[in-house]
C-alpha cells in the first residue's frame, strides 16, 4: 500500500487502530500495488494535475509478529523504498488580469485555451466570463475553473452552449493561489473559434478590483512578485504581455456587489519556537477573546513549509459560561485552509460550504471546552472563525446583545498527548525530513498509544517483570559454591551478573512496571558483560591452570568482551566467540594432562556423572533455548534461561576431592581450581618439591 498527499505526510493506518479522542484525520491518497512476478519489483502509478508545492509518500511493511529472535541467527528481510520522481510541466501559460478582456482564437488544430489567474488576499468572489463566441453555431466550448492547478478533461464543466451568460462563479475563493481556467471546444468542431475571456474579482477590502484597471502594479494587488513579470520587471513598469492568438484590453465591466459581509478583519496569531515541533502561537491582547453577536473573530495560524508539517497542530476552547448572561448560545469555530469561512449561520455550524471544508469545535454553557488535534496537518495559513449563535425553536440564528468571552490556545506538538503513559514520543527522519511519531509499548496501538485492544494487563507486565528479575536468585548457590571452594573472583562475577541482570530486567519493560537504578544503556551493557564474562570465567577455571595465567584470562577475557561489546551487545558471536575460546583452552589443558598422567583427568566416575554431564546438558539446554524457542513467550522463555544458566554454573564448579584416606594430614593449598587426585611429580610444580617423594595426594 502507497499513500501519497500534497502539503504533509499522509496519516496512515494500516492496523485500523482506534485515534484518540478529539483528534481529526484528514485525508489522503491510497494506491494498492501488487507484484506478481518475484522480479518484478517496480510499480508506476500517475497523478494528474498534481497540486503545487511538496509532495510526500509514504509506504509501510507488513506487521511485525513481535517475535525476539538471536541477531544474525535467522534471516532478516530487508526491504528498500526508493522513489523515483518523473514531472510533466506546463509552460508558458496564458495570465488573465482582473478587470481586462482577453481575446482568442481557437484554430482548428486546437482543442483547448489554459489560463492563470491570481486571487490575492481578501478576496470573496471571483468571476470568470467567456464573451462575444463566434465561429460556429452557439457556442461549443466547455468552460472550467479549478484551484491550484489545471482542471481535469474529466472534471466538472460549464457548457456555454446552454448558459448565457457563459459565467462560472466562486465564492469564497482560496487565497494566495494561482486559478486555472480551462476553454475546450466540444468534440467535432472543425472550424475556428473566437472568444473573450474576463475575470471579475470582488475584494472584500476594497468595493471591486474589477473597476480598478490603475492597480497594476502587482505590490497594489497584493500578488507575488513574479506576478506578470517580463524579463524581470514588474507588471506595473512594462505593458501587459499577450498569449500567443491572443490580445488583451481594457474594457469596462460592471461592479459586482461588494460582499463585506464575507470579510472581516484578520487577526495574526505570533510565534514562539520553544524546541522542534514545540511551537507556541499567541495572540495579541489574549488569550481570552471576546466574540460579538454581529460579526465573527478571525485568526491566522501561519504554518512554514516542511518545517512544521511533521507534528500535530493542538486547538483549545474554552467558554468563559458566565459570560453568556444565561442565554443559551454557543461558540462555533472553524479552522480552514487557506481562506476564512464567515459567510452563513448554516456553514460555521456544519463546517462546510460547497467546495470549501474544515474542522469543527463548539462550546456552549454544558460543554464549556473543546479540544481538537490535527496530525500532520497541510502548511500554509489556516484561519479560525469563531462565531456565537443562540439556539432556537428554528435552529441557530445570531445572538442579540450577547458578547461570549472564549479561552483559545493553540500550539504545535511533536506527538498527540505525549503519547501517552504507554508510549514513547521519537523523532524520526527519512531523506532529511524530519517528522514525529509514537513507539507504543506492552500491546497498546494507535497514533497516541491509546488502543488498548492488543494491549497487556497490568497483572501481566507484573508477573513478567517479577519473572524477569527473581529468576536472577538462582545464582546465589553457584556464588556460594565459589565461596566454599575458594573461587572469591568467580563469585565476585557471579554477584555483579546477579545484580545488574536483575535491574536491567526491571528496566527493560514494555508497560508501567519499569523501574530504573541508572541510565538503560548502561545497565544493559553491563548486564551483557556480566553474562559473558560468567560463561569466560567459568571455563577458564574448569581448565585448573596456574592462578598466574588465571588472571591473565581474566583479565584479557574481561577486556577483549568489553571491546565485541562496544561494536555490537546483541551479535550472536559475542557469546560464541568467547564460549569456543575457553573451551577450547579447556579441553587442551585437559587432553595434555590426561596424556601427560596415561589415565583419565577426573578423579571418579561420579564426577563425571553427577556434575560434569549433568551442568554440560542444562548448558546445551539454555543455549537451544536462547538461539531457537526464545523468540516466542519471552518472558517465560528468557526466565527460565536465567534459572538454566545459572543451575549450570552450580555443576560445573565441581566439588572438592577428598584426599586419600592411606596418606596423613597434609597442608593445603587454598586456590581456585577443581579438586582433583594427581601425581605429584608430573604436576610441574605445582606442588612444592618436599612432596615429590609422594606417590600419590590430593592437592587444592
Amino acid at each position: 500500500m502507497v499513500y501519497f498527499r500534497s502539503g504533509a505526510p499522509s496519516v496512515i493506518n494500516p492496523l485500523h487502530a482506534h485515534f484518540p479522542r478529539d483528534t481529526a484525520v484528514p485525508g489522503s491518497f491510497t494506491l494498492t500495488l501488487t507484484w506478481t512476478l518475484p522480479n518484478r519489483t517496480t510499480g508506476v502509478f500517475n497523478v494528474t494535475s498534481p497540486l503545487l508545492g511538496d509532495w510526500f509518500l509514504a509506504a509501510h511493511l507488513p506487521k511485525d509478529e513481535g517475535e525476539i529472535s538471536v541477531k544474525g541467527l535467522y534471516e532478516e528481510c530487508q526491504y528498500l523504498f526508493q522513489p523515483q520522481l518523473i514531472v510533466q510541466c506546463l509552460v508558458n501559460i496564458a495570465v488573465l488580469y482582473p478587470g481586462y478582456v482577453t481575446e482568442q482564437s481557437m484554430t482548428p488544430h486546437n482543442h483547448s485555451c489554459l489560463y492563470k489567474v491570481f486571487v490575492p488576499s481578501y478576496t470573496s468572489h471571483v468571476l470568470v466570463e467567456v464573451l462575444q463566441c463566434h465561429g460556429a453555431e452557439g457556442c461549443p466550448l466547455w468552460l472550467r475553473v479549478w484551484a491550484k492547478a489545471p482542471p481535469l478533461h474529466n472534471s466538472t464543466a460549464l457548457d456555454c452552449c446552454e448558459h448565457a451568460p457563459c459565467q462560472l462563479a466562486l465564492d469564497l475563493p482560496f487565497w494566495q493561489h494561482w486559478y486555472y481556467v480551462l476553454v475546450e471546444k466540444h468534440p467535432g468542431v472543425l472550424g475556428t473559434i473566437s472568444f473573450q475571456v474576463t475575470v471579475q474579482l470582488t475584494d472584500c477590502s476594497r468595493p471591486s478590483l474589477a473597476h480598478l484597471p490603475f492597480l497594476s502594479s502587482s505590490t497594489s494587488m497584493n500578488m507575488p512578485h513574479s506576478f506578470g513579470s517580463v524579463g524581470g520587471l514588474v507588471l506595473g513598469d512594462s505593458p501587459l504581455p499577450t498569449s500567443p492568438n491572443g490580445t488583451k484590453h481594457l474594457v469596462p465591466i460592471p461592479t459586482a456587489s461588494p460582499a463585506s459581509e464575507l470579510c472581516w478583519p484578520v487577526r495574526p496569531m505570533l510565534r514562539n519556537e520553544l524546541d522542534t515541533f514545540s511551537i507556541h502561537f499567541y495572540i495579541f491582547f489574549g488569550p481570552n477573546v471576546s466574540v460579538s453577536p454581529d460579526r465573527p473573530a478571525v485568526f491566522v495560524i501561519n504554518l512554514l513549509p516542511v518545517l512544521d508539517s511533521g507534528g500535530v497542530l493542538n486547538l483549545e476552547l474554552q467558554l468563559n459560561v458566565s459570560s453568556l448572561c444565561g442565554e443559551n448560545a454557543t461558540v462555533f469555530g472553524c479552522l480552514n485552509h487557506e481562506v476564512p469561512l464567515v459567510s452563513g449561520d448554516n456553514a460555521l455550524v456544519t463546517c462546510e460550504m460547497e467546495s470549501l471544508a474544515g474542522f469543527l469545535l463548539s462550546v456552549n454553557a454544558t460543554a464549556s471546552l473543546s479540544r481538537l488535534q490535527i496530525p500532520y496537518l497541510q502548511t500554509g495559513s489556516w484561519y479560525l472563525s469563531l462565531r456565537s449563535l443562540c439556539a432556537t425553536e428554528h435552529g441557530f440564528e445570531p445572538c442579540t446583545n450577547v458578547t461570549a468571552e472564549v479561552y483559545l490556545h493553540a500550539y504545535l506538538s511533536p506527538c498527540i498527548n505525549d503519547c501517552g503513559i504507554y508510549g514513547q514520543c521519537k523523532l524520526l527522519h527519512t531523506s532529511n525530513y524530519l517528522y514525529a511519531a509514537c513507539e507504543c509499548k506492552a500491546g497498546w496501538n494507535g497514533w497516541g498509544c491509546t488502543d488498548n485492544a492488543e494491549a497487556f494487563s497490568y497483572s501481566f507486565q507484573l508477573l513478567s517483570t517479577l519473572l524477569l528479575c527473581l529468576s536472577n536468585v538462582m545464582f546465589v548457590p553457584p556464588v556460594a559454591i565459589a565461596v566454599h571452594s575458594h573461587c572469591f573472583l568467580e563469585a565476585a562475577i557471579y554477584i555483579f551478573t546477579m545484580f545488574f541482570s536483575t535491574f536491567y530486567h526491571a528496566c527493560d519493560q514494555l508497560g508501567i512496571v519499569v523501574f530504573c537504578i541508572m541510565e538503560y544503556d548502561v545497565l544493559q551493557f553491563c548486564d551483557c558483560l556480566g553474562s559473558l564474562m560468567s560463561v569466560w570465567i567459568t571455563v577458564i577455571a574448569m581448565a585448573w591452570l596456574q592462578p598466574v595465567v588465571n588472571q591473565v584470562l581474566y583479565l584479557l577475557g574481561a577486556m577483549l568482551l568489553s571491546m565485541t561489546l562496544q561494536m555490537d551487545c546483541h551479535g550472536p558471536w559475542n557469546l560464541l566467540g568467547p564460549s569456543l575460546f575457553a573451551l577450547g583452552i579447556m579441553a587442551i589443558a585437559w587432553m595434555a594432562r590426561t596424556i601427560w598422567r596415561r589415565h583419565c583427568y577426573l578423579p571418579t566416575w561420579k564426577h563425571c556423572a553427577f556434575y560434569l554431564c549433568p551442568g554440560v546438558l542444562i548448558a546445551a539446554a539454555a543455549m537451544l533455548l536462547y538461539a531457537f524457542v526464545e523468540k516466542e513467550n519471552y518472558f517465560y522463555i528468557h526466565s527460565i534461561w536465567h534459572l538454566l544458566i545459572a543451575g549450570s554454573v552450580g555443576f560445573l564448579l565441581l566439588p572438592r576431592a577428598k584426599p586419600n584416606g592411606r596418606m596423613g594430614p597434609l597442608p593445603q593449598r587454598k586456590a581456585c581450581r577443581y579438586q582433583l587426585c594427581i601425581n605429584g611429580q608430573e604436576e610441574l610444580g605445582l606442588i612444592d618439591t618436599a612432596m615429590a617423594s609422594i606417590n600419590s595426594i590430593c592437592t587444592s
